[in-house]
């Protein structure tokens, strides 16, 4: 593993420093938007887009100022190089560091994206955990192909992963599982996630029933609608942000034997 990644913990106020401008912007159209509605005749809110300032979307942007990559600074391994690259992450007190998007697909290639939180990796893979019924549940059964991205801003740094997904083992399942707050355990029981329901007051009705049904019990059994996804990564990109747009991106392939492929990529 690589070590001595001080570059980028030492740069993560810099760049917060640098979206003060936007940020002050933004703050001032949150405060415009908390003026009392106009109303129509008919009761509906009115819009009046004509009078209404346009969000300057073309100049939002930053700069990136961070001294960038160099091949000799990657490592021959991949998951190695992301280990380093989350340690600074989590060292440099970000919010969420291991909030990822996780993308997937129906078989007919429908995508969907959401952002769930990555719970392990290892050589094998990243992984997360979820119902299995969900909607991400459902794509995956017919079309096990995922991507993740990785955003940490402060490091002006996002990591690409791509590859096929697998379930977890239901031993692996079961120990993250009962890591979980007894809270969040029955809530896996409680949530038929992504289905239609008509009002909150549905799920803390199953809230309360799983609360008495589990009462009398010091563990809580997994539920078997809920474990673990492994993305295998078949593609692993590290992407730095860099000034003028001129980023610099490296991409690890895997290789039939195992082994990974080391290639730069134009921004």
């Amino acid at each position: 593993m690589i070590s001595g990644d001080k570059r980028a913990v030492s740069r993560a106020p810099a760049a917060e420093n640098g979206e003060t401008e936007h940020a002050r912007y933004l703050a001032n159209r949150r405060r415009e938007h908390k003026r009392k509605p106009d109303f129509d005749s008919d009761g509906t809110l009115a819009y009046d887009f004509d009078s209404m300032d346009a969000i300057d979307l073309i100049g939002l942007r930053r700069e990136y100022e961070t001294a960038g990559l160099r091949r000799a600074e990657m490592h021959s391994n991949p998951i190695e190089q992301f280990a380093t690259w989350f340690s600074t992450a989590l060292n440099s007190a970000l919010p969420d560091s291991n909030a990822m998007s996780l993308a997937t697909a129906t078989s007919e290639g429908k995508p969907s994206v959401r952002v769930v939180l990555l719970k392990a990796f290892d050589q094998r893979g990243f992984v997360f955990f979820t119902n299995y019924k969900s909607g991400k549940g459902r794509d995956l059964d017919a079309n096990p192909q995922a991507a993740l991205a990785f955003y940490w801003i402060q490091l002006e740094r996002q990591v690409r992963v791509t590859g096929r997904v697998e379930k977890t083992s239901r031993e692996e399942s079961q120990e993250y599982f009962h890591s979980r707050p007894r809270g969040s355990q029955l809530s896996a029981w409680v949530s038929h996630q992504s289905e239609v329901i008509d009002a909150r007051r549905i799920l803390e009705a199953r809230l309360a029933e799983m609360t008495e049904r589990f009462a009398g019990e010091g563990v809580i059994e997994l539920p078997p609608h809920w474990g673990g996804y492994r993305v295998a990564p078949e593609t692993i990109e590290f992407w730095q942000g860099r000034a003028n747009r001129l980023h610099d991106r490296f991409l690890y392939t895997r290789q039939t034997d195992g082994s990974w492929a080391l290639d730069r990529l134009a921004p």
